[in-house]
């Protein structure tokens, strides 16, 4: 039987969502923001963030993975591509958690090609514990060394991800 530790409660969620929302705003008064959701894991959190960024912007999920069942295969393949034409837009990547990076730099070299005049990254986690490049995360609203974390968006084998704050799981 699965345990659930509590980590992060519904309420710090929702509070630190608030403030992200309320920098990006400032941040990208001025330029043509373009939110690109990373599925599956982004989906509750980018909807949260959006309706916390008080300028106008545009919205276009990803999908992509590099794994076969429960083993990463090194190469990534998208599952879905953007929409939107990206050219000369200000790009905010919007992932639910940066843990090795590996996916990330690959997904960023991709939207490279389709020539944005910026790229950002913004992550609802950066763990820390199996990071194995140099990656800037620009917005995150928490920051965890270890766990295997499930809820909001995170899951395990599809399932968790429902749960409306953040658990460390143990099986």
């Amino acid at each position: 039987m699965p345990e659930f530790i509590p980590l992060i409660s519904e309420q710090e969620i929702h509070e630190q969502i608030q403030k992200t929302g309320q920098r990006i705003s400032i941040d990208y008064k001025t330029k043509d923001l373009v939110l690109v959701g990373i599925l599956k894991g982004s989906f509750i959190f980018l909807a949260d963030l959006s309706r916390r960024i008080t300028i106008d912007h545009e919205i276009d999920l990803i999908g992509a993975s590099s794994y076969h069942g429960t083993t990463s295969t090194g190469n990534l393949v998208f599952t879905k591509k953007p929409d939107l034409n990206l050219e000369n837009r200000d790009v905010l990547l919007v992932e639910d958690i940066v843990d090795t990076g590996q996916t990330l730099i690959k997904i960023i070299e991709s939207i490279i090609s389709l020539n944005p005049r910026s790229i950002k990254i913004c992550a609802l986690i950066d763990k820390h514990e199996r990071r194995n490049v140099k990656i800037d995360v620009d917005y995150s609203c928490f920051s965890l060394e270890k766990g295997f974390i499930v809820g909001y968006g995170l899951d395990y084998n599809e399932k968790y991800r429902n749960l409306p704050a953040i658990y460390d799981l143990k099986l």
